[in-house]
C-alpha cells in the first residue's frame, strides 16, 4: 500500500469482503475516514484505489466511487464502485431502498421491548454535526425508520441487531439515544463514557442486495473488530463487571 499507510497489501486484502468488475466491499476499521476530511488522515476510498491499482497492475488514476457512507467512529461493511456504471447503478439501487443494511450496536441498558420498529422524524444541525429526533412530523424534518432486535445482554449493556430502512445522518445513534439507550462510547448522543480509541460500538454487520448489473444475490457479513460484540453475544461478558 502507500507509504502513508502502515497496512500491507496482504493485510488490506484480508479486509476485502467482496469484489467483482464493478463493486468492492471492504470491512472498515472504526476511526478510519471513509472519504477525505479535515484531519488529513488517509481515507478508505484512497486505500481501496491503491489496492485496485496494485491488484490490477494499473498505472495512473484508478476509478473508485464511494457508494454509501459510514460515520468515522463506526466499523463494518462499506461499498465502493470500480466503474462509473457500477456507481450509477448502485446509486439507483440505494434510491429505491433495495440495499438492505443490518447493523450491530452495543447500547447502554436493557430495552424493555426486545423487538421494535422505531419511527421518528430527524433534523441535522450542520453547525453542531448532530441529529435531533422528534416523535411527530415537523416541517423540514426527515422521516426515519429502523427495526431493532435484542440479540443478547450483559448486566449493563445490550447487543442489538438493527435493520436500517432510511439512511439519515446519525440516524441509528440518534434514534437509539431517543429511547434512552445510547450506543456505548457515543458521547455525542448521551453515552456515559467514551471508548479508549474514540470509536463507538456500532458496526455495519451485513449487506444484502441484488447486483444491479449481473443480478446475482449478494449477501455478506463483516466480522466486528471489537471483541466486546462477541463477548456479549456468546455470554462471555454476561455477568462480567469489567465491561466498562
Amino acid at each position: 500500500m502507500s507509504q502513508s499507510n502502515t497496512e500491507t497489501f496482504e493485510e488490506f486484502s484480508a479486509r476485502v469482503l467482496y469484489e467483482d468488475n464493478h463493486i468492492v466491499i471492504v470491512n472498515k476499521i472504526a476511526g478510519e475516514p471513509a472519504q477525505g476530511d479535515d484531519s488529513g488522515d488517509e481515507p478508505l476510498v484512497e486505500k481501496v484505489r491503491e489496492y485496485l491499482r496494485i491488484r490490477k497492475h494499473k498505472e495512473g488514476n484508478v476509478f473508485c466511487g464511494l457508494i454509501h457512507r459510514i460515520d468515522r467512529p463506526v466499523s463494518g461493511a462499506l461499498a465502493f464502485a470500480r466503474t462509473s456504471k457500477g456507481l450509477e447503478r448502485m446509486n439507483q439501487l440505494l434510491k429505491r431502498h433495495e440495499m438492505h443494511k443490518f447493523y450491530w450496536a452495543i447500547v447502554e441498558g436493557i430495552p424493555e421491548i426486545p423487538q421494535q420498529k422505531l419511527v421518528n422524524y430527524v433534523f441535522k444541525n450542520r453547525e453542531k454535526n448532530r441529529t435531533y429526533v422528534s416523535d411527530t412530523e415537523k416541517e423540514g424534518w426527515q422521516y426515519a425508520e429502523l427495526d431493532y432486535t435484542v440479540l443478547a445482554r450483559s448486566e449493563r449493556y445490550s447487543l442489538l441487531e438493527i435493520e436500517l430502512h432510511t439512511g439519515r445522518h446519525h440516524q441509528i445513534r440518534a434514534q437509539l439515544s431517543n429511547i434512552g439507550h445510547p450506543i456505548k462510547g457515543d458521547l455525542k448522543y448521551g453515552a456515559k463514557r467514551s471508548e479508549p480509541d474514540a470509536s463507538i460500538c456500532l458496526h455495519a454487520r451485513r449487506l444484502y442486495f441484488e447486483h444491479p448489473i449481473n443480478h446475482r444475490q449478494i449477501f455478506l457479513e463483516a466480522e466486528p473488530y471489537n471483541p466486546l460484540f462477541k463477548r456479549i453475544l456468546t455470554g462471555d461478558g454476561s455477568n462480567a463487571s469489567d465491561i466498562e
